[in-house]
């Protein structure tokens, strides 16, 4: 499979790579194709937090107790950026397209308006040549 030897690829690349920038040698060789595939495993690393314990002598007056600040809100992500400028444009199209449709109603109520007007009163109507 082509994906497979890619794939090897690009770990002997990326492995030469750290090589290069640590300084260190390891024995890599290249995995066969035909052999087992090989197995990618990570060192787990354990982190172990310390408490340290400070004692006060009882001379010592007692610690002002400062309330946390409130951390500043995240700043948003690029992808709900885009998300709210495109709600924005979206509802500004959509007031757009409402406004368009009023005014084609008002001009059409007008406009008939007019022309009832204009059957009901003759004198309004204008002179036809025969």
């Amino acid at each position: 499979m082509k994906w497979i030897r890619e794939r090897d690829a690009l770990i002997a690349q990326t492995l030469a790579f750290v090589q290069s920038v640590t300084g260190k040698k390891d024995d890599f060789r290249q995995p066969d194709t035909a052999a087992a595939p090989p197995v990618l495993a990570a060192e787990i690393v354990s982190v172990r937090a310390l408490t340290v314990a400070f004692e006060q002598a009882q001379a010592d007056p007692p610690p002002v107790v400062v309330p946390p600040q409130p951390l500043p809100a995240p700043s948003p992500r690029i992808g709900s950026d885009f998300r709210s400028e495109m709600q924005a444009r979206i509802a500004n199209f959509r007031r757009h397209q409402e406004r368009f449709e009023r005014e084609r109603e008002e001009y059409c109520a007008s406009t008939l308006t007019k022309l009832r007007a204009a059957i009901r009163d003759p004198s309004i109507r204008p002179e036809v040549d025969r």
